[in-house]
């Protein structure tokens, strides 16, 4: 072992506040773009049923089904 006891491996020969500080960064770094993800997911989800209840209630009023369109900005192939 690279170490002679558990205090010398947490002090990393004199480099222990460089060392552990990358490594609390990283591992801080890793659960912020984690919970940041979940957040995105749950705002995207939230955002579409959103959309889906706007376009089922105009198609009621219309009187006719609300079709869902999957396409972003419609389609501009028929130019």
């Amino acid at each position: 072992m690279a170490f002679e006891s558990l205090n010398e491996f947490f002090a990393m020969g004199g480099h222990a506040p460089y060392v552990w500080a990358a490594w609390g960064v990283t591992a801080g770094l890793l659960i912020v773009i984690v919970l940041h993800a979940r957040a995105e997911r749950r705002l995207l989800l939230r955002n579409l049923q959103r959309r889906v209840r706007r376009e089922e209630r105009l198609g009621a009023e219309r009187g006719d089904m609300a079709e869902v369109s999957h396409q972003v900005g419609g389609n501009h192939h028929d130019s």
